[in-house]
């Protein structure tokens, strides 16, 4: 074969070659079938979930009347703040939004620490103590006291009548997520443990410094689950609390909608009263209400499939 011969199919062969990653590159760019139909089905999954919350904060800005005469729409027409107006008149939705935000705050950080303290015992198997505290876990999530023990165990007992712990306290731990944070730590590379045991750490140097940075996506779903549950919260401050200014949000805000709903229904009733934006300032209530505590899904979401998923598989 001649000089020239031979360069011309090399130079050949080094363009198809070429021309492979490109190949390859292009046949990865076209979406499959299924790829596509499934982002298709989750598209319109997420409108369908987003279109009645969106219709909830349209109605929270239109007209009581309109409201009243044809229902919902999705957008507020006419525009009106009656219902928000209606809610920040007085200092009671300020004093609301304290109270929530100390009863999530403290009781998801306090709740998030009790949990993973308990689980991480009973996940190291430890003589005398770990089957005793597994017993003590389990028999909640079977049996419970009742409304008059405990009732009587919070206001005659602790004497936390009038306090915003004896919201916090009643639901301190959740049987349920104690148990999947059991499943997660006994996933945990013993290697890590035994290497620092072997250092010199002890229990409690572990625990903090190591099993808790490796623990951050059941800790993200603990937390999240945690202040879901306090934030949502009404029927224990129903129970407990009796000074309106302690009053949580979701209780201020259940009381206020059925006052408004009874004056309204009342024969007597007031041309004031009989004003009063009942269906526009239940959307109002259901916003207020929501809103916050959906701003905490976007921190934990990164963690809490994995989360979920590390901490239900294996017992």
């Amino acid at each position: 074969m001649s000089t020239t011969g031979y360069n011309e199919s090399l130079l050949d062969h080094e363009a198809r070659e070429a021309d492979k990653p490109a190949a390859r590159r292009r046949a990865r760019r076209r979406p499959e079938p299924f790829t596509v139909a499934s982002h298709i089905v989750v598209t319109l999954f997420g409108l369908f979930c987003l279109i009645p919350l969106w219709m909830i904060i349209a109605g929270s800005f239109t007209d009581e009347t309109v409201l009243a005469r044809q229902g919902y729409s999705l957008f507020p027409n006419p525009f009106s703040l009656a219902a928000y107006e209606l809610l920040f008149s007085g200092q009671s939705l300020l004093n609301g939004y304290v109270a929530s935000l100390f009863i999530t705050l403290v009781g998801t950080i306090l709740s998030v620490s009790s949990t993973a303290s308990l689980a991480w015992v009973i996940a190291r198997r430890l003589p005398w103590i770990s089957r005793p505290l597994t017993v003590f876990a389990y028999v909640p999530m079977l049996f419970h006291g009742g409304l008059v023990p405990l009732y009587l165990l919070v206001t005659q007992v602790l004497s936390l009548s009038n306090s915003w712990f004896a919201v916090i306290l009643p639901i301190l731990l959740a049987p349920f997520l104690v148990f999947i944070t059991v499943s997660f730590f006994r996933q945990l590379p013993e290697e890590i443990l035994d290497a620092a045991r072997i250092d010199g750490a002890g229990e409690l140097r572990i625990f903090f410094q190591i099993v808790l940075p490796l623990s951050k996506p059941i800790l993200a779903v603990l937390g999240l689950f945690y202040a879901v549950t306090y934030w949502n919260e009404w029927f224990m401050a129903l129970l407990f609390v009796s000074d309106p200014d302690k009053y949580p949000l979701q209780l201020i805000l259940q009381n206020l909608i059925a006052n408004v709903t009874n004056a309204t229904s009342l024969p007597g009733a007031t041309a004031a009263q009989a004003a009063a934006p009942v269906y526009q300032l239940r959307f109002a209530m259901t916003v207020l209400t929501v809103g916050p505590i959906l701003l905490a899904y976007p921190f934990a979401q990164r963690f809490f499939v994995k989360g979920i998923t590390l901490g239900a598989t294996k017992g």
